[in-house]
């Protein structure tokens, strides 16, 4: 059996059934990628059931392949109580690893499978070094990278974490920041999140500035990026210490999966073979890897192949080695359509159905077969170190016409549908001996059974009783809480004007201010006027870290960290799992943490993991609904009651993109189909967009609510208001919210949502 997955270089390939993982394999994957009826981000897939699934683990294994199964979603409070029973029949067959995005499901993960791997999703948005080490800490064995990343910070990861790191190098690209899109959900109630997005940033939308003037553009689909084709990378791959090469395309027919996977495993082939070479001639590692690379080179006829098999308007190769660009978006209407018929029936016939002699893939086996007289019939079948034996019927002496070793032979070689094929059989037999076909061929699928059988033993696991989990999350029991703390309410702006005006209210305790406000070069100096006076007016201030935390980020920070803490700075809210990780090591010691609500806690073994940051607060989820968040562990979190809400954080850039990086921030507007505006601000410094939505959350009317629920801090977050349009709100929020001296309504002046409250996500 041949261990595909001890190659330097892993091809992973996506299948959405058991036609299509069938196919992959035979197409030259290492490992497969699936989703199973529950838990995946590909809901609408053609995913695989309980028996299928335990199937397909056995059939990759007899082939050296590995399983991984896709839990990659945010459960829900009751959906974890099902997590042990969905996981454990393949955890005991074998499967190789999960790929999560919960951090509750990781936890759970670690607790109860020993011995089985844990891969991070790229919708927990690793970007760095911290977030590595993090989920390393954590238990998992492997990193999905954000597919912004490029091939020096992948470089860097490497460097610095002793972790397996995994990337997309084929296929769709997501416009967001995965994990970190609520377009879909807020739009139209289908959550990226659990794994039903609408693609919405495929459909056509209007660039028009703040003084709604529309911006001139090669097209409207400004949210399309290309797909991703990452051949031509696979020398710098490989040498920034990517091991698993992740084809994307759960949803793609097997003929496109298979066929992308084949070329992929010839040039990762061809890469290898070439460095090996060089690693033989006494080559250096260094000098091998660059041996090997300017030795690359790719046939006219394969890349043609892949285009032909799929692309959205042409491909693009990513962020790999830059950090975004007109080029990678389609701007006109995105086309997938497939070309080249004959290419499609070529694949088939050879890895789809396996009509060609060759298509099947057999493991190669070795056989002695021992016919003496008066005897049973032994045979002894080995593959690599396993070494089975089967016994059958008495050799008989012949009467009349005795066996011929020929056709001993033919009904011993004739391994049919089993995954096997003789390389060798030896035949030790006497001469004149005489046994029934049938008894040789019984003979024959005893020994190939029992192989098969003693080659997967190796493979199951027994499971233990699902394990409790200790509450660990600090602070008393809500109910304690809310009867004797008063109310909390956070201002995060923007804007520094926003949070003078903020500064007015009495009722404000504290004033977030997002690194968007500084510029980098005068960080210290304005921030440390800012702190100075919401300290002057009683009030707490906190930096909000940027929402993307990527290497020359915390190399920022890490720097600035004194300068910092001089401020006389409260603590920091962090967005992510790297500048969780960052705050932990450079200011936990000094500052208060909150992690806000994209460091998911939609459970409460998502809110005990993450409380071993020992957080002041968190922050609940903005797609859980009011009864989803009553039954939710509310202690020490916060909860969102005013603001236009981030719907993407991309790395691209609408204002570059559309007109020109002048590496000035201001605020566009995207305009769809049905004549809603939504707000983009580009951040230069950190060079990343966030899209908001049209229209601002409201929940002024949800105090009773919210106090049911345990909740005892609010935060209301202001984006491209005016000073004027705060205090406004501000005073809104005080008489209706605060106070409770009038429905909301009879003030506020302008459209609303209430988001995910009352409606939820499935």
């Amino acid at each position: 059996m041949e261990q595909r997955r001890k190659r330097e270089l892993e091809v992973l390939a996506p299948a959405g059934s058991f036609e299509t993982f069938q196919a992959v394999i035979r197409a030259g994957a290492d490992a497969v990628y699936l989703g199973g009826s529950r838990f995946g981000a590909r809901a609408y897939a053609n995913n695989f059931g309980e028996t299928e699934l335990l199937r397909a683990i056995d059939y990759a294994h007899i082939h050296g392949c590995a399983v991984y199964l896709t839990v990659n979603t945010l459960l829900k409070e009751e959906e974890m109580g099902q997590l042990f029973s969905y996981l454990r029949p393949y955890y005991e067959q074998g499967l190789d690893a999960v790929i999560v995005q919960d951090m509750g499901a990781l936890v759970f993960v670690r607790e109860n499978f020993p011995g089985m791997d844990i891969h991070t999703s790229t919708q927990m948005t690793v970007t760095g070094a911290c977030g590595a080490s993090y989920m390393k800490e954590l238990g998992a064995s492997r990193v999905v990278t954000a597919r912004e990343m490029s091939l020096e910070e992948i470089a860097r990861i490497r460097r610095e974490v002793d972790i397996e790191i995994e990337t997309f190098v084929h296929g769709a690209l997501c416009y967001c920041y995965s994990g970190q899109c609520l377009l879909s959900s807020m739009i139209g109630g289908r959550s990226g999140n659990r794994g039903r997005c609408a693609q919405p940033c495929r459909l056509p939308y209007e660039v028009y500035t703040a003084d709604r003037k529309k911006q001139p553009s090669a097209g409207n689909f400004v949210l399309s990026p290309k797909d991703l084709c990452g051949v031509w990378d696979i020398p710098a791959l490989a040498k920034s210490g990517v091991y698993s090469l992740k084809i994307e395309g759960r949803m793609k027919q097997a003929e496109y999966a298979a066929g992308v996977v084949s070329v992929y495993r010839k040039y990762a082939d061809r890469y290898l073979d070439a460095l090996h070479g060089a690693l033989a001639d006494g080559k250096t590692e260094q000098e091998a890897h660059a041996f090997a690379a300017g030795a690359y080179r790719m046939e006219k006829a394969d890349m043609q192949q892949l285009f032909d098999l799929g692309n959205r308007s042409g491909f693009t190769d990513g962020y790999y080695h830059k950090k975004n660009g007109k080029d990678m978006i389609t701007f006109g209407k995105p086309n997938h359509a497939k070309a080249n018929e004959a290419l499609q029936a070529q694949i088939r016939g050879r890895y789809v159905h396996a009509t060609e002699e060759d298509a099947e893939i057999k493991e190669k086996i070795n056989g002695i077969l021992r016919l003496k007289k008066d005897s049973p019939a032994t045979i002894e079948v080995s593959m690599g170190e396993v070494r089975v034996c089967a016994c059958g019927s008495e050799v008989q002496v012949a009467r009349s016409q005795p066996l011929s070793e020929e056709k001993i032979r033919a009904c011993i070689q004739k391994t049919g549908n089993t995954p096997f094929v003789f390389e060798e059989l030896s035949v030790e037999t006497d001469d004149g001996i005489f046994l029934p076909v049938q008894a040789l061929n019984q003979l024959r699928r005893e020994a190939l059974e029992k192989l098969e059988r003693e080659l997967l033993l190796g493979r199951r696991r027994t499971c233990k009783e699902e394990r409790g989990q200790k509450d660990a999350c600090a602070g008393s029991p809500r109910t304690e809480q809310a009867a004797d703390r008063r109310d909390f309410f956070a201002v995060s702006v923007e804007e520094r004007g926003q949070a003078k005006a903020a500064l007015e209210y009495d009722f404000v305790d504290a004033i977030y201010y997002d690194s968007g406000c500084y510029r980098r070069a005068s960080l210290a100096a304005d921030l440390g006027n800012d702190v100075a006076a919401a300290h002057r007016a009683g009030r707490e201030a906190y930096l909000i870290l940027p929402a993307v935390f990527r290497p020359h980020t915390a190399d920022f920070y890490r720097a600035k960290r004194e300068e910092i803490l001089a401020s006389g700075l409260d603590g920091v809210v962090v967005k992510s799992y790297d500048a969780a990780a960052f705050a932990r090591e450079h200011f936990a010691d000094r500052l208060a943490v909150v992690l806000d609500h994209s460091l998911y806690t939609w459970n409460h073994r998502a809110k005990d993991a993450l409380w071993q940051l020992a957080p002041l607060r968190d922050t609940v989820p903005l797609e859980l609904n009011r009864g989803e968040i009553r039954e939710r562990e509310n202690t020490g979190s916060e909860m969102l009651i005013y603001g236009y809400l981030p719907l993407m954080t991309s790395a691209q850039c609408v204002h570059a993109n559309t007109a020109s990086c002048d590496a000035k921030e201001t605020v566009l507007y995207l305009k769809d189909r049905y004549g809603k505006y939504f707000p983009v601000k580009n951040h230069c410094s950190e060079c990343y967009n966030v899209i908001y939505n049209t229209t601002p959350l409201v929940l002024f009317g949800a105090r009773r609510d919210c106090k049911e629920a345990g909740i005892c801090a609010y935060r209301l977050a202001f984006t491209v208001e005016d000073a004027a349009r705060v205090r406004e709100i501000l005073q809104i929020c005080a008489e209706t919210f605060l106070l409770e001296k009038e429905d909301f309504k009879n003030l506020y002046d302008g459209d609303y949502t209430n988001g995910h409250y009352k409606r939820g996500v499935e």
